[in-house]
């Protein structure tokens, strides 16, 4: 959680003065009055400032800066500023620069620019984050530590090199055991010494970043990569503690960011947050993912969205405008799915760099009179109306989606049977069938304990590690329902290969034996044919991409093929296995299909979204100490009616008392207070 001194939804972001003489900071100051900031992060790309050489500190210009912050009542998220390193360490220690994947030892420049396995990187900012802790640790102004920024990327130094051995000694114990794991008698590979094990690149068994000739050996590189930069983060992490003993420590993370495994990461962050980028056309129900996936890592706690642009991003090839109403929208997106905080990149727009076209509260007019700003500081008028409400209150599901980042990396790595096999969007796709429906999900990890859930959907789950299946045909067994797709079940963590027919491990629970798999071409397809289409369902479907054929051992057959050789053999199967009941969807199917089935398999479960609202809105709720929030967001460039039904409740911005049909603006948001469920404030 974020700190107990932060009494309402923290309002704020990136603020750099350091980019600025110190007469613009009187004024930044009542600009943020003005608007309503009350935590601003600070000191995020300050290395080169706060330790000039390699013996001296210098932070006097930041007490400036965080007594400036404290005198105007704004808190503080205090960043470490180790995530780009100063150009005299690069001059100095060469080793602190990364190798890319083509090989090529990176000249100093841009950011993500540090070797994670630099003795030299780790020792410096292990040092600076001590002695930022040992300074600032105890300032009431202080509310949350801000580890490095946005880790990421990959290095294949030598250092590295050597890291990876370790890693591996650590993982399989010795090299007989890595031998039978990454399959090396295949191609010559067999390692008799440690040291003749290399990075995977261009230089080695890639033929580009996702083509590998070793699956095993790409993908235990990928999960070491993960574990490296999460050693550095543990590094800084124990450094502030040992000083900082009840301030809660973060990095932001990036949603759906594939190079790292947020799920081994979380455990050892107090507190998610992550940074939220979505483009103009990105879809709303995209962000609501990554909003449900920040929530799942730590089982449903609130997090905190630690950055967006209060309008333009600067990277896009084509950096819109965000329209009037959509910031507050998807702010209020954020809060509705669990935020806490709502926090931009950045406070004032930077005058030169890449970051000067990215947007900013204070834009480069340098005063309040703007679009941007007056949108902002409705909001921060509106997040000090709301208060409480809903801090701390979280979303109760009964549907969840299973992520793995293993499977992730291996399908992406995969040698077949397809090129266009998309993890991520086959997860995405099921996800927007559940939010199209307004219905509350989670999306978690393998370690999750699934119990808690009605239904669980593991798209494309591709690697099965140990314990998993069991856990499902538990979870089955006890009364739930599990869907799962085409390719599942085909290798184990070290991806090779359960020998015995698909979809291995899951063959008994699913009840089904497929014999191969289908790859169907570009603008090629097949049909879904069912063999009853009452309980919503039509006639038929369409179907693309893979195309498993299935001999249904002890499963019922739901749907078959409508075209081809396999035509009449199952495509969609159910199997009652103990109380529950276990999917099988055999193809990649239409929006139409997703969108039946969750439907259909949610009323069976009395699983009902908070209220039936037309296309376009989003209803979702926040529930604490019996306390239910209701949001209703209007994504629609159109009004829309929405019936609130009998129930009576409080208006939480606007204090007034709403019931039965009302009319929603474009790009409006009600946040709503059930009156029978709690005494208002």
């Amino acid at each position: 959680m974020i700190h107990p001194r932060l009494h309402k939804i923290a309002y704020g972001g990136d603020y750099n003065p350091e980019q600025w003489p110190r007469e613009v900071w009187d004024d930044d100051m009542r600009l943020f009055r003005l608007a309503g900031i009350d935590i601003a992060t600070i000191g995020v790309f300050s290395w080169s400032l706060l330790q000039p050489s390699e013996d001296t500190y210098d932070f006097d210009w930041l007490d400036d800066v965080v007594e400036r912050l404290h005198a105007t009542g704004i808190a503080l998220c205090l960043a470490t500023a180790t995530a780009a390193h100063p150009a005299w360490m690069a001059h100095r220690h060469p080793d602190v620069l990364r190798v890319d994947f083509d090989g090529r030892r990176r000249a100093y420049g841009q950011r993500h620019n540090s070797c994670p396995s630099s003795p030299t990187y780790r020792r410096y900012a292990k040092e600076l984050a001590g002695r930022l802790a040992e300074r600032y640790g105890a300032h009431p102004a202080l509310a949350v530590w801000h580890v490095n920024n946005e880790y990421g990327g990959r290095c294949y130094c030598g250092a590295c090199a050597a890291s990876f051995r370790t890693w591996l000694q650590r993982r399989y114990g010795d090299l007989d055991t890595v031998n039978e794991a990454w399959n090396t008698r295949f191609w010559s590979h067999t390692f008799y010494a440690w040291d003749e094990i290399v990075p995977p690149n261009l230089l080695s068994e890639h033929l580009d970043e996702r083509r590998t000739t070793f699956q095993g050996i790409s993908l235990d590189y990928a999960r070491f990569n993960s574990d490296n930069l999460l050693a550095c983060y543990l590094l800084e992490r124990d450094a502030i503690r040992e000083h900082s003993s009840d301030v809660p420590i973060t990095t932001n993370m990036m949603g759906s960011y594939e190079p790292l495994d947020y799920f081994a990461w979380a455990p050892h962050l107090d507190v998610i947050s992550w940074d939220s980028y979505p483009a103009l056309d990105t879809p709303v129900s995209t962000t609501a993912f990554r909003h449900d996936l920040m929530r799942g890592l730590k089982d449903g706690q609130p997090f905190m969205l630690m950055e967006q642009t209060p309008s333009q991003q600067n990277w896009q090839p084509y950096n819109s405008l965000k329209r009037p109403g959509v910031m507050r929208l998807w702010s209020l997106q954020a809060v509705a799915r669990g935020a806490d905080t709502v926090m931009f990149f950045q406070l004032r727009r930077s005058r030169g760099a890449c970051e000067k076209f990215h947007g900013a509260v204070i834009e480069h007019a340098g005063h309040e009179h703007t679009r941007v700003f007056r949108e902002c500081a409705e909001l921060g008028a509106e997040l000090e109306a709301l208060g409480d409400t809903v801090l701390g209150a979280r979303v109760e599901a009964r549907v969840a989606i299973v992520f793995d980042w293993d499977t992730w990396w291996a399908l992406r790595y995969s040698s077949g049977p397809s090129v266009d096999l998309d993890y991520l969007g086959e997860v995405l796709a099921w996800h927007r069938a559940l939010f199209d429906r307004n219905l509350p999900v989670d999306v978690v990890g393998v370690d999750a304990d699934l119990a808690r859930y009605d239904l669980v959907f593991a798209p494309l789950l591709y690697m099965v590690k140990p314990g998993f299946a069991a856990k499902l045909e538990a979870y089955v067994a006890g009364g739930g329902r599990f869907v799962t797709t085409y390719f599942s079940g085909i290798v184990d963590e070290r991806d090779l290969v359960t020998l015995g027919g698909y979809p291995g491990e899951l063959r008994a629970l699913l009840g089904i034996w497929v014999e191969e798999t289908d790859a169907l071409l570009p603008g090629s397809g097949n049909r879904i044919v069912m063999h009853d289409s009452s309980d919503g369902f039509a006639t038929e479907y369409a179907c693309d991409l893979l195309c498993d054929i299935v001999h249904a051992e002890s499963a019922e057959i739901v749907a078959v093929y409508g075209d081809d050789f396999y035509a009449g053999t199952p495509v969609v199967t159910k199997h009652r296995y103990g109380n529950g009941e276990a999917w099988y969807v055999g193809s990649r199917t239409d929006a139409a299909f997703r969108t039946d089935l969750v439907t259909a398999l949610c009323a069976d479960a009395g699983i009902a979204a908070p209220l039936t609202v037309p296309s376009g809105v989003e209803v979702t709720r926040r529930e604490r100490d019996g306390r239910r929030v209701l949001f209703v967001l209007n994504h629609n460039d159109a009004p829309c009616d929405v019936d609130l039904g009998p129930s009576v409740f409080r208006d939480a911005v606007r204090d007034r008392q709403l019931t039965g049909a009302v009319v929603l603006p474009p790009k409006e948001v009600l946040i709503l207070v059930e009156r029978s469920t709690t005494q208002l404030r």
